[in-house]
């Protein structure tokens, strides 16, 4: 028996106003004794886990009685650790906005967290926000002394305007990240109830509509970026921090720093994408990132958006196209010419499999080639 193939999850719980070390497991006869051996271990019917006194020697005798024999996931209870590689977050910005009377600014405290964790921007910024917008609902009523009565009015308010699922699933995130994470108290929101995630199938355009985007746009850099987006399955924020160095024309591979996940990865170089940019780079002279905007920023996102837009319009496509219905279309027309699956998944630095598999509910000549259970009885 491989004993690694079993885990337990540690959390932060709290019972009767103490801190304890919950131990979440899925029910095996070695796990249950090993428990046995730990100092006054008891179960709790509210978390249904067992659970012992949150110090550092009883945490150090879980990893010595598990270690070799369990993987002990700790991702919800060590809580500090900075986002790996993000670079550092600058959020003064939000400090030194002018604030109307009476409003209720995100604590220096929450915007502290964020930067020692190094958080996205746009992560960053989407948090204070919708914690700003909870806290202000309740504005009489302290910040340490809202509970989850609150938490739960606001939710079904924010549910009856008919707010999308992922709206909500931000609202509790951001709430949380001030409990939980800035204040270190336990997992007292794990309980707050969240929508059901909403699976949506992917947008996609077709090759032909690809081509006629291509053909449309006649500024060699407005290309290139079309170009990019499409033939290597980028996101947006990935072209942008696209610097020259990690374009390699010999290996015909693009090095993707610092992704979603803060993970890197590389995805392929297309020729005719490679020819294009040479043509780019001898126009427009880039000298740090591939696209840049004034004095050598980086480029912005709405132009990017803007451009694939107007793109579209020019084509006389019927439908919106987005920066991200290209990426879905990369791994769409890859599905549909026989690359396997787990290739796409690399490409595009899924770190689920199932992320991916959503591709092949879209892609039409998978479709097309299943037959229908009534023509075989017909």
């Amino acid at each position: 028996m491989n004993h690694l193939n079993l885990h337990i999850t540690l959390i932060h719980i709290l019972i009767n106003g103490k801190k304890m070390i919950g131990i979440q497991f899925q029910p095996n006869t070695l796990i249950q004794k090993l428990l046995k051996t730990l100092p006054n271990p008891k179960w709790s019917n509210e978390f249904n886990n067992v659970y012992i006194s949150n110090n550092k020697e009883n945490l150090t005798q879980i990893f010595d009685t598990f270690r070799g024999v369990a993987w002990i996931d700790t991702r919800r209870f060590i809580k500090d650790k900075p986002i790996k590689d993000n670079p550092k977050l600058n959020i003064d910005s939000f400090r030194k906005r002018n604030l109307p009377p009476n409003y209720k600014a995100c604590p220096e405290a929450y915007l502290t967290k964020l930067e020692l964790k190094r958080y996205a921007f746009n992560t960053a910024k989407t948090y204070i926000t919708l914690f700003e917008k909870f806290i202000n609902r309740f504005k009489n009523i302290p910040i340490n002394e809202l509970s989850e009565i609150e938490i739960r009015i606001y939710l079904k308010e924010l549910h009856d305007k008919e707010l999308s699922n992922s709206y909500l699933h931000q609202m509790v995130n951001s709430i949380k990240f001030y409990y939980e994470i800035v204040l270190d108290m336990p997992s007292r929101y794990y309980n707050i109830e969240r929508p059901r995630r909403e699976t949506k199938l992917p947008k996609v355009i077709s090759v032909n509509d690809v081509k006629s985007l291509l053909k449309s746009t006649t500024n060699i850099k407005h290309k290139c970026i079309i170009s990019l987006l499409y033939s290597a399955g980028l996101r947006r924020s990935e072209l942008l921090n696209l610097k020259i160095n990690n374009i390699d024309s010999k290996r015909m591979l693009i090095l993707v720093e610092n992704a979603k996940g803060n993970k890197d990865r590389y995805t392929v170089l297309s020729e005719a994408t490679l020819a294009d940019l040479r043509l780019y780079c001898k126009q427009w002279k880039p000298k740090h990132y591939l696209f840049e905007g004034i004095k050598g920023a980086k480029y912005s996102p709405t132009s990017v958006a803007i451009i694939v837009k107007n793109a579209a319009e020019k084509s006389n496509l019927s439908h919106k196209v987005t920066p991200h219905i290209l990426r879905h279309s990369f791994a769409t027309h890859l599905l549909e010419n026989n690359t396997d699956l787990r290739y796409i998944q690399a490409l595009l630095g899924h770190s689920s499999s199932k992320t991916t598999e959503i591709y092949t509910q879209v892609a039409i000549k998978y479709i097309q080639a299943v037959k229908s259970p009534l023509d075989y009885i017909t």
